[in-house]
């Protein structure tokens, strides 16, 4: 079996039982499970939630985006080997402290196979909250033109490129195309301010207006609780990106919890502490990824200038990387998800066909 055989890269194709359309993103792929499904699950397995809660498998991939295109090597090599896996035990790795400590619950009730979560359905807040503790990437270089106004947020002169900030700053930005907001440019991924969500929090799909503290504790807690953790492997967490939502529970009342991915490669940045104290940046996240792909093509602007979009998915789609570039990446995510959870990555090598066979045989999920 070759390695691109062992590499999940199409995950939006299996046989999982569905009456809606399979929703696809960069990365994860959901399937929305039947109302009796859900039922029978939450009865069997004794999920703690509303007898008709709705659930959905979420499987990931191996596919590696960066700059909002999918990237491939040579050979048929369509994804990163371990990455999925890697992901999904980070993120869990962290959901489950969060619990621990007493944060909020997450979107997952279940995790059948490394690559699988039975997730309950959401409503998403629309607000990519992102929180910075360090001055790096798009902050850096918006700063180095001389900006120095974040999302309503005055940061001081003299700030040096990837030097800590004087405290953690929380610059969110919308999810998705959020139209009718005054001040609020209708695009995907544009910096908002604190006001913004006060003023219109039910556009941002905040239940009150009060939940807009709650989210921020949330954010800042669990960004606490994960830069804390990492200290103790000498690992620095420099920034990260978290999603939340409103689900019902077991009594049918609503609660915000933490959504998506928290704490991964993908997500977030992380650096090596020794390497820093010692003056060097090693990523230990996709970071380095979008790096080498900004020092691989003779023309960075393309990756960086959103006016040249197609340029870039043209680039992403006509270049196959070496298989050199993704086995490095491999190694990245692998080491440390090992380094977080303690626990080594067992690895499928044919991880479309192990999914299909749990989900059959313990789920009853396959037509």
């Amino acid at each position: 079996m070759s390695l691109a055989d062992k590499v999940l890269a199409v995950n939006n194709d299996l046989p999982i039982r569905t009456q809606q359309p399979v929703h696809s993103g960069k990365v994860r792929s959901v399937y929305w499970l039947t109302a009796e499904d859900s039922r029978r699950l939450i009865q069997e397995k004794g999920y703690a939630l509303a007898p008709d809660a709705p659930l959905a498998i979420m499987v990931i991939s191996d596919r590696i985006s960066a700059f909002d295109c999918i990237w491939h090597g040579e050979d048929d090599l369509l994804g990163v080997p371990g990455k999925g896996a890697a992901l999904n035990a980070i993120a869990n790795h962290w959901f489950t402290l969060f619990r621990e400590q007493g944060l909020a619950d997450s979107h997952i009730v279940d995790i059948p196979h490394p690559f699988v979560w039975i997730v309950q359905q959401a409503t998403p807040i629309k607000i990519e909250a992102i929180a910075r503790q360090y001055i790096t990437g798009s902050m850096w270089r918006s700063y180095a033109k001389g900006e120095r106004v974040f999302c309503g947020i005055q940061l001081p002169d003299g700030l040096e490129k990837d030097q800590k900030l004087p405290e953690l700053l929380i610059t969110p930005s919308t999810k998705g195309v959020l139209q009718g907001i005054p001040g609020v440019p209708a695009v995907d991924d544009v910096n908002i301010t604190r006001q913004d969500i006060v003023d219109h929090f039910a556009a941002f799909n905040f239940q009150s207006v009060d939940d807009i503290a709650h989210y921020e504790r949330l954010l800042t807690e669990g960004f606490g609780v994960i830069s804390q953790a990492l200290a103790k492997i000498d690992e620095i967490f420099v920034d990260t990106k978290f999603e939340f939502g409103y689900v019902k529970d077991d009594e049918g009342k609503p609660k915000l919890i933490y959504m998506d991915e928290v704490g991964t490669p993908d997500s977030s940045r992380m650096w090596d502490g020794a390497a820093y104290r010692a003056g060097q940046i090693v990523e230990n996240s996709k970071e380095g990824f979008r790096q080498l792909l900004l020092n691989y093509f003779p023309d960075p602007d393309i990756l960086l200038n959103k006016d040249r979009m197609a340029e870039r998915e043209a680039l992403a789609r006509d270049n196959a990387l070496p298989v050199s570039v993704l086995m490095a990446i491999s190694k990245t995510y692998m080491d440390i998800a090992e380094k977080i959870t303690g626990q080594p990555l067992i690895l499928s090598d044919n991880p479309k066909a192990d999914i299909i066979a749990i989900l059959d045989k313990e789920y009853g999920l396959i037509d």
